[in-house]
């Protein structure tokens, strides 16, 4: 397959070596980057199979400014939900490109790993189940790739479990201990689900690697940047600090206040993601847990 990765950060290189194993790859971005294989946007966007790893809050701006629908076939790689709209990425994309070019990848895969081939699962779903396999066989020999139809589902579980990493992260830094994480992520699991479900997700898609195996690895683990994020809330640092010192896009961030938005406009109950936007606001985490504990 003649694969272009669109976006180059951590995430965007580890997917161009991950696919260059067994495919003709090139990885491009809006700014040349020193890096292997890297070709100009404009060449990289013709390409019939496009890995889009571009944060989700700035996916509309980039389709708008940059993109011509040429029945390119996309496999997105990112995980959010836009806040300017509340609309999951399946939405934003599809309003430039019809839905059966579009997949989506999930499961537990750590940048950093993923660039040292170590093995990991992953899924790739979409209503083009045909489409789905053709990147799940692209996949190199380290990656077990499933494929399913549940694209509402694996979009929740990504957006979602950067929320549960970011609270999992703060209960880390306060030295709470092994037993309220694990309380914790198994609570997130059940809100995520409740989100989901209400959009029509499948029960089923929680608990599997895009849901379950993805909230485990992000909530447990300072590789994950969401869970840095909480981490140092918890140290009392300012979240604009936080952000800068990362030097990257949590999305958990901007996740968790569409995610609230949402919940609010819906009637969904949401503890644990509302009082992630409270600590995201300067809330003081001891009264987020307090608050979190007397919930009904």
């Amino acid at each position: 397959m003649k694969i272009a990765v669109i976006g180059a950060g951590k995430w965007g290189s580890a997917l161009n070596y991950a696919f260059s194993q067994k495919n003709d790859v090139v990885i491009s971005s809006r700014r040349k980057r020193d890096l292997p294989n890297f070709i100009p946007l404009e060449e990289a966007l013709e390409y019939p199979y496009l890995v889009m790893a571009i944060p989700t809050q700035f996916v509309r701006e980039f389709m708008r400014r940059h993109f011509k629908n040429r029945g390119q076939k996309i496999l997105v790689a990112a995980k959010g939900i836009e806040v300017s709209s509340g609309k999951f990425l399946n939405e934003v994309y599809g309003e430039f490109v019809k839905e059966n070019q579009l997949s989506f990848l999930s499961g537990p895969s750590f940048a950093a790993e993923v660039m040292k081939s170590l093995p990991t699962a992953l899924v790739v779903s979409s209503t083009n189940l045909e489409l789905a396999k053709e990147f799940a066989n692209a996949m190199p020999s380290f990656i077990k790739a499933y494929v399913d139809d549940d694209v509402i589902g694996a979009e929740v579980a990504g957006a979602y479990k950067n929320i549960i990493a970011i609270a999992a992260g703060v209960c880390d830094g306060l030295e709470l201990g092994n037993n309220a994480r694990a309380a914790l992520i198994s609570r997130g699991l059940v809100e995520m689900s409740r989100f989901g479900e209400f959009f029509g997700a499948k029960k089923d898609t929680f608990l599997s690697l895009g849901g379950a195996g993805d909230l485990f690895l992000t909530a447990s683990s300072n590789l994950s940047r969401n869970y840095r994020v909480g981490f140092n809330l918890a140290k009392r640092k300012r979240l604009e600090e936080i952000l800068e010192e990362l030097g990257e896009v949590a999305e958990g961030v901007a996740t968790t206040k569409a995610v609230v938005e949402i919940g609010e406009e819906k009637g969904i109950y949401l503890p644990i993601a509302n009082e992630v936007n409270n600590l995201l606001g300067g809330k003081e985490p001891l009264d987020s847990l307090k608050d979190l504990l007397s919930k009904d």
